[in-house]
């Protein structure tokens, strides 16, 4: 696909909704905040594949992955990205598959490290796995590249990766994978139990230090005797991920079925029920669990039923977005919007609704205090401003 750099501002008129679509776990005042009058959208770059995974270098340049697994870093000032080469060679692009997301190490200015999530291929099999691996470049040139952590390679249907990378306050890498498995389906009986199997590391999500090693303090989960990297478990397909900076909590979106998406703020060794309940149904329309909620899962903070397809998260730090700093950021695939979720205790208590038609796979707040979106249909990042 012909590649472009667009540079053309044009306007965004703000649309602000009730959750009338949203299932609530509980009653809030669902009135939006107040919203600035107008946004800007600047076009960084357009005429891409899928763009999964992008993050900042501490001087402003910004990397992005495509899915079908390439990497470009973009210098601050320019218009044009280059192409890093020395990937993996056993990148799998099969069904959800492919080079997905990317994070710089909080360090990097005095370590190098740059980390990225991939599906991986298996000779002799059609199954993939899912690797994290970290690298440093030069000369636009991966260096220094090895594996960090992976899971077996039984992901026969090529769904469901999760993927997303997070550094934590403690100085941890945290890690969300999706179920993957031979298919996916709720229910006691479901031939896909990944995400309750905490000897498997599908379903999950990690915590490791950075170089991939136990954290000590890991919790021991039921039927183990010693940690592992398993910081949670029970999640379906958890496609965002980021840490609350008015708090030092760990949030996390996730894919429900048919119905049912999910916010969570992430507890050390709680399970979060996939695929024994669920508020959604099955995509073929049978009941999952009778109840959403059951003692020992823990629920989420807040649903929503249709799905949207929430990807990609972030938290508003910036003083640019004025009464929506603080707020959280995620994108919606399915129902094509950019949502930002105002919170008051934890508890979500409004939707401002941006981009409205648009397939929105990831969101990050830059160095400019401004916000970065990735748009499908073609790859494309956009550059939310303020006014």
């Amino acid at each position: 696909m012909k590649k472009q750099t667009l540079s053309v501002l044009s306007a965004l008129i703000v649309g602000a909704s009730l959750f009338s679509s949203c299932q609530q776990v509980a009653d809030h005042d669902t009135t939006p905040a107040p919203i600035p009058a107008n946004f800007q959208v600047q076009t960084v770059l357009a005429g891409y594949e899928i763009i999964w995974g992008m993050d900042f270098l501490p001087n402003g340049d910004l990397l992005f992955t495509e899915k079908r697994g390439r990497l470009y870093r973009l210098t601050n000032g320019s218009t044009t990205p280059t192409e890093l080469t020395g990937l993996p060679g056993d990148i799998y692009t099969a069904g959800q598959g492919g080079l997905l997301d990317l994070r710089v190490h909080p360090q990097y200015a005095s370590n190098g490290w740059i980390y990225a999530t991939y599906a991986g291929s298996t000779a002799g099999t059609q199954s993939g796995r899912l690797n994290l691996v970290r690298f440093k470049v030069a000369n636009n040139q991966i260096t220094d590249l090895s594996t960090i952590f992976q899971t077996d390679a039984t992901n026969a249907w090529q769904g469901h990766y999760g993927s997303r990378i997070e550094f934590g306050p403690d100085n941890m890498l945290y890690l969300s994978v999706g179920e993957g498995g031979p298919r996916t389906y709720g229910g006691a009986s479901s031939p896909n139990q990944n995400a309750q199997n905490v000897n498997t590391g599908w379903g999950k999500i990690h915590r490791m230090t950075d170089s991939g090693q136990v954290p000590s303090d890991n919790p021991i989960l039921p039927g183990n005797t010693t940690p592992t990297t398993v910081y949670a478990y029970g999640n379906r397909n958890p496609q965002g991920l980021a840490f609350n900076p008015a708090t030092n909590q760990l949030w996390s979106t996730e894919h429900g079925p048919k119905g049912g998406d999910e916010v969570n703020i992430i507890q050390k060794g709680a399970n979060y029920g996939w695929p024994l309940v669920s508020y959604g149904v099955n995509y073929d329309g049978t009941i999952i669990s009778e109840s959403p909620t059951r003692d020992g899962i823990q629920a989420p903070i807040h649903t929503w039923t249709p799905s949207i397809g929430t990807s990609g998260l972030a938290f508003i730090t910036s003083d640019k977005f004025g009464s929506l700093k603080g707020s959280l950021v995620t994108g919606a695939l399915a129902e094509e919007y950019l949502s930002i979720l105002t919170l008051s205790n934890n508890q979500i208590t409004g939707e401002t609704k941006l981009l409205t038609g648009q397939r929105i796979r990831n969101v990050k707040q830059g160095p400019d205090g401004n916000l970065y979106v990735s748009l499908e249909g073609p790859g494309r990042i956009v550059r939310v401003v303020p006014n």
